[in-house]
């Protein structure tokens, strides 16, 4: 770990100008821009707020609010979104950068590290919208608010370590990204993303709370609609297994970078 924080501190600059060139890459050829990333942001959380509180005028159980759902959904989705584009890049970073790798000499551990920040910088500039629509919709949240930092510290952990090792099992076996692709569609699923946990039989919810993901996307949830303190124990978990997989992730990828350039 020391070796790796001092090959990041060293190469800061060539972290940042690459996450300056990753943003630069999805918009080179477009007429807008970098417009794009506050357009297609707002236009989802457009989209949710017309569809589900003006015309399905879906309510939450306890929740006396036109925007409920919509908040709801849009805090899961955003959520999840996250999730998805993290460990997707994190799972095809060697084999996209594999001429890269070949040709330059640089710290392996720049590439996650790259997405790691340039997926961050694009949830926060898609999460500050979503938080000016709750303060124009007057549902901004109490000071619970701030409670999202950690909440969202744990899920990058989780992300990262999950994505580290994703990415270098790809790189030798490529069955791995394709089969992790249909386990996501499954595991949206048995998140409460679009329904609430407390409408499934006590039975199935027991099962839904052994998804990692579960207690993050309802501390979100939690947070944005009832502006109420997340339930950390169950975070702590999430925690501790996030840094169990960064640990494993990093291990495996310091044990098996001299093999993945030849391999690819």
């Amino acid at each position: 770990m020391p070796t790796f924080l001092t090959d990041i501190y060293r190469f800061r600059g060539f972290i940042l100008g690459s996450v300056k060139r990753d943003f630069a890459a999805r918009y080179r050829n477009s007429m807008l821009g970098a417009s794009w990333l506050i357009l297609q942001p707002l236009a989802l959380i457009l989209v949710y707020t017309l569809v589900f509180a003006n015309v399905m005028r879906a309510r939450l159980p306890g929740v006396d609010s036109t925007f409920s759902y919509s908040i709801f959904l849009c805090a899961g989705v955003l959520t999840w979104a996250l999730f998805t584009e993290l460990v997707g890049r994190l799972q095809n970073m060697f084999i996209d950068n594999a001429n890269l790798l070949k040709k330059i000499s640089f710290p392996r551990i720049s590439l996650p590290i790259t997405i790691l920040i340039s997926s961050s910088v694009g949830f926060a500039i898609i999460f500050g919208l979503f938080t000016i629509f709750l303060v124009a919709s007057s549902n901004f949240p109490g000071w619970a608010y701030l409670l999202l930092l950690p909440v969202l510290a744990i899920q990058l952990i989780f992300s990262f370590g999950l994505g580290m090792i994703i990415g270098v099992l790809n790189v030798f076996f490529r069955d791995v990204g394709q089969l992790f692709s249909i386990i996501l569609q499954f595991w949206f699923w048995v998140t409460p993303i679009v329904y609430p946990l407390e409408t499934l039989p006590a039975w199935v919810q027991k099962i839904v709370l052994l998804n990692p993901m579960t207690p993050i996307v309802l501390a979100y949830q939690g947070i944005l609609l009832h502006d109420e303190i997340p339930h950390w124990p169950r975070l702590l978990a999430v925690l501790v297994l996030g840094l169990l997989l960064c640990g494993f992730g990093l291990r495996l990828f310091r044990r098996r970078a001299g093999e993945m350039v030849d391999e690819l």
